[in-house]
Parts: C-alpha cells; sequence; structure tokens
C-alpha cells in the first residue's frame, strides 16, 4: 500500500493551485472589500430603546454611576459597528472574510453611509435573505475551488451550479439543525451543573470541551463531499464523520495546521488601522491565504478518502495494509 496523503504535500499542492489561479481569491476579497468601503446595514437605532431602558434600570442595581454609565458607552459602541451585511459571511460553507469579524466603521474614504434597520420583523427578514445569499455565494466559491481538485472535471453550467447551491442550501440547514440540537441541551447541562456545584459545573464544561474537539474533525470535512464526489447533502455530512473515523490523528494534525495558518496570519493582517490603505494589503493576504487553505483542504479530502477506499479494499480482499 502507498503512505497515505502527506499534511505538508495537500497544503503545498493548495498554495500552487491557487498561484496558478489567483482569480479565485475575487470573491473573498470582494466581499471585504464590501464590508470595509461599502455602505452599511446598522442597527443601533433599533436597538437604541433598550440602552435606555438599561441605563434607567441599571442604578437599581446597586452599581457606580460611572460603571453604568461606562457598560452603556460599550455596548453602543459594540451596537455602532454591527454591519448586517456580515451575515454573508456565512459558516461552515461560505466566503472568508476578514473585515466580517472587524467590522470597521471607518475607511479611507470616510465614514461610510449607514443604512438603519427601523423594525423587528424588517430585521429578522434582513437577516434570513442575506444568510441565503451567503449560502449560494458560500456554495459557489466551494464549488470553484473543488473544481481545481477533482479528477471528475465538473462543469459549470447552471445546472451544476443550482445543484450545488441547492446542496449548500440544505447543509446548512441540517448544520444549523444539529448545533441547535446539541448546544441548547449542552448549555442547559452546564446551567444545571454549576446551580448544582461549581465543581461539577467545571467539570461538565471541561467534558463537552473535549467532546467539542472531537466534532471538529468531522464537520470540518463534513461538506466537502457535496463539492468533489457529487453527493447529497446528508451523504456529505456523514462522508465527513466516516473519513475522520479512519484518519483522525491525521486529519486532526491537519485541521490544527490550517487553523493555526488561518488564525495567526489574520492576527498580521488586522494590524494596520482601518482608515489606512494598508488594509488592502491584508486583505489581498488574507484572501490569497484562506482560499489555498480551502483547496488544500479539497485536495486532502479527495486524497485520503481515495486512500481509505483503497484500504477498506484491501482490508475486504484479506491482504496487508498500511495504517494511518
Amino acid at each position: 500500500m502507498p503512505p497515505p496523503p502527506g499534511i505538508i504535500g495537500s497544503l503545498r499542492a493548495g498554495f500552487d493551485a491557487i498561484a496558478s489561479h489567483i482569480g479565485l481569491i475575487l470573491m473573498p476579497l470582494g466581499l471585504d472589500l464590501l464590508l470595509w468601503l461599502g455602505p452599511r446595514i446598522g442597527v443601533s437605532t433599533l436597538m437604541q430603546p433598550l440602552l435606555d431602558e438599561m441605563a434607567r434600570i441599571a442604578p437599581a442595581s446597586g452599581l457606580p454611576q460611572t460603571d453604568i454609565n461606562s457598560m452603556i458607552t460599550v455596548y453602543g459602541e459594540m451596537l455602532d459597528r454591527i454591519n448586517l451585511l456580515a451575515v454573508l459571511r456565512t459558516i461552515p460553507i461560505g466566503v472568508s472574510s476578514l473585515m466580517s469579524g472587524r467590522m470597521p466603521i471607518e475607511s479611507p474614504l470616510g465614514t461610510p453611509t449607514v443604512v438603519q434597520v427601523e423594525s423587528l420583523p424588517q430585521l429578522l427578514g434582513l437577516v434570513v435573505v442575506l444568510t441565503v445569499i451567503g449560502w449560494f455565494l458560500g456554495g459557489l466559491y466551494f464549488q470553484r475551488v473543488a473544481m481545481l481538485v477533482s479528477t471528475r472535471s465538473p462543469s459549470s453550467s447552471p445546472s451544476t451550479a443550482g445543484r450545488a447551491a441547492i446542496q449548500t442550501i440544505l447543509y446548512s440547514i441540517i448544520f444549523l439543525v444539529l448545533i441547535w440540537s446539541i448546544g441548547l441541551p449542552a448549555l442547559f447541562l452546564v446551567y444545571m451543573g454549576f446551580a448544582i456545584n461549581s465543581v461539577l459545573g467545571q467539570a461538565l464544561l471541561l467534558f463537552l470541551a473535549f467532546l467539542s474537539l472531537w466534532l471538529i474533525v468531522p464537520l470540518f470535512f463534513s461538506p466537502h463531499g457535496i463539492f468533489i464526489s457529487r453527493q447529497s447533502a446528508f451523504a456529505s455530512f456523514l462522508g465527513g464523520f466516516r473519513l475522520a473515523r479512519f484518519t483522525l490523528p491525521t486529519s486532526s494534525l491537519f485541521v490544527l495546521t490550517v487553523f493555526l495558518v488561518g488564525m495567526g496570519l489574520n492576527t498580521l493582517w488586522i494590524v494596520p488601522a482601518e482608515d489606512s490603505w494598508l488594509v488592502l494589503v491584508g486583505l489581498l493576504g488574507h484572501a490569497f491565504i484562506t482560499t489555498a487553505l480551502l483547496t488544500a483542504s479539497f485536495i486532502y479530502y479527495h486524497d485520503m478518502s481515495a486512500w481509505v477506499e483503497s484500504v477498506l479494499a484491501r482490508l475486504r480482499a484479506g491482504m496487508p495494509t498500511q495504517t494511518v
């Protein structure tokens, strides 16, 4: 048996592929430019009455007035930074973005135009619409990257793009249902643990932290089958868990490397002030690195899936194999 795919080889192949197809960074770069230089959709006007009510009832808690004023000021600044267009950066399938986490309020072009949300139904409607648009853009972004990897050479016809978009939306709904189904009971369990005993609550929190680390790897690879093997959303979801089951040590190291490289460089990209043109250098670097890492993950998934199938075929045939 040949050795399993290497982590360094997959990363190098991903960076080489994007260097040869640099146009793939335009989608994350375009989203960041929109969030940085474009108009914003704010919620401060809608939420201001809540801050006013908080300021009115806070003195009854016995806190010093200076602390209350500082708290209200911090919350107000946070509301001023909220830009609903950041919802376009969806997870796990979505266009990568640096500015969706930074949410700038200044740019070299001056203070951008802010369109305020006036009502709660309008807020909910915008969130739903922007989320669906983000899913569609994310599916298109993942599909374009996967086309560099897939040996089946999928076409870019409307039917292929439409299928990828539909499966992306279905997968995202499954992902949200799973996260809420696990997250809410887990939070309730931790709350009950702390209510009974602080030591028990900390033990439950630590156990759930370790459990979440075990889930990261299959969830990381679970959407790849939609774009590499043209699987359905549910089959791709199960495929990520199947891959992690057979290759967990190596796959865990690959996912850790991707997170360390991506998040480590993000601390470098956000160094310039948000109203400096040097931010553009960070946006270019972020778009290239994240797209290259995504490509590397598709390459690793494709090669490791083929390797697992070879191993299983040897096992069924009763021949010796090499494990990860």
